[in-house]
């Protein structure tokens, strides 16, 4: 044990509350002045400020919900288990949270990052079958480290400051993007309205289309040497190279998918994923959720042509064929009118776009030191 602290059970250091759902047919108890949460409001945030929804006081006093004063630590104890905010104004909930208010020796942003370390064995305490939950004993029975108050604050102020950081390079990042998108737009307009009157071309007399192909079940084709792109190698760090993949497949598994080269364009074509794009820098197999343009005429650069199908990610998603998840085939790609601007003023835009994606990597590398360095500091003061 760390000198001068302590070990207290939560339900010693501060008030387990719950909630309640007052009934959603009743007009009486709804769109009134009190706020009322549920868990899915949580977004990552430290505090939270207001509510999606309002209720009555005579729905308050008909589910006999308790109030949740200013700086309660809210707790999902279901669906999901473990999402953590501070309340910045006085609420209520409803009964998918466990929420403490804390007494004078526990500091309730001490209590919110220690929750926020502590993901995985909160989910662990869950029991149900249909859902785990986590019960109102259960989280006054967790025991918790208590280090004197000026200690407490001084954690808080490393943790806020380190996440500060985070959050501020993780803004730039998007003022970036927004950056190379509004390039995008004032040199070439919008792609498919082409009203600045490019020339066109449909995709399929640009380049050869293709569609992936997944060997199944892959465990079996797993363990090989030939790289096996998936979505999740193109989700993180560079937004138009993809450099390598986590896994590789044998070489029987080439006969049930689609072997592509080094510097085809790959194009995510289903899914929430669809619109992501890379230009791939090795030889490897794409699975069917992707589809692979080789063999591009030299009247397009890769690099534009990616961004400009990037711009065109929403317009995709609506001419998407109707199903559970939108799904782009190759007739559609083919037939898709590619705007064609002359390759100098392509390449100037290249040039922007590069200098804007160096710009990216250097503070995603910056993100990453400073994530490590909360992570370490996350472990020195909660780990075990």
């Amino acid at each position: 044990m760390k000198e001068n602290w302590t070990y207290k059970k939560l339900g010693d250091v501060g008030t387990v509350i719950g909630g309640g759902t007052p009934k959603t047919d009743n007009p009486e108890f709804w769109e009134g002045d009190l706020a009322w949460i549920t868990p899915a409001e949580l977004d990552g945030s430290k505090y939270v400020s207001s509510t999606v929804r309002t209720i009555t006081e005579k729905a308050r006093e008909k589910t006999n919900l308790t109030l949740l004063p200013i700086g309660t630590v809210l707790l999902s104890s279901r669906a999901p288990i473990g999402k953590v905010s501070i309340t910045k104004i006085p609420m209520y909930c409803n009964q998918g949270f466990k929420n403490i208010v804390c007494s004078d020796e526990l500091n309730n942003e001490y209590l919110y990052w220690w929750l926020k370390g502590k993901n995985e064995y909160l989910n662990s305490l869950g029991v149900g079958a249909t859902f785990k939950e986590i019960s109102k004993r259960i989280v006054e029975q967790i025991t918790i480290p208590i280090p004197p108050l000026e200690t407490q604050s001084r954690i808080v102020s490393e943790l806020d400051l380190l996440q500060s950081f985070i959050d501020k390079q993780k803004a730039q990042l998007k003022e970036l993007d927004n950056l190379a998108q509004s390039i995008f737009y004032d040199m070439f307009g919008n792609p498919v309205e082409n009203e600045k009157g490019w020339d066109v071309k449909k995709i399929g007399n640009l380049c050869d289309v293709y569609r992936g192909g997944s060997p199944r079940p892959i465990e079996k084709f797993l363990g090989g040497t030939i790289p096996w792109i998936k979505i999740g190698d193109a989700t993180k760090g560079d937004d138009i190279y993809l450099h390598q993949t986590k896994e590789h497949i044998i070489e029987e598994g080439l006969k049930k998918t689609r072997y592509i080269h080094s510097g085809s364009l790959i194009f995510a074509n289903c899914g929430v994923s669809l619109g992501f794009a890379r230009i791939i820098t090795f030889n490897g197999c794409i699975h069917d959720g992707w589809l692979a343009f080789d063999n591009i005429s030299n009247e397009i650069e890769k690099v534009f042509f990616l961004k400009s199908l990037n711009f065109c990610t929403q317009y995709f998603r609506s001419i998407a064929p109707d199903g559970t998840q939108p799904n782009l085939n190759t007739a559609i790609m083919k037939s898709f009118n590619q705007i064609l601007p002359p390759l100098e003023i392509q390449k100037s835009y290249i040039e922007k776009t590069e200098a804007i994606e160096h710009q990216k990597a250097a503070i995603s590398q910056s993100i990453a030191e400073t994530q490590k360095l909360f992570d370490y500091t996350m472990d020195k003061y909660f780990g075990e």
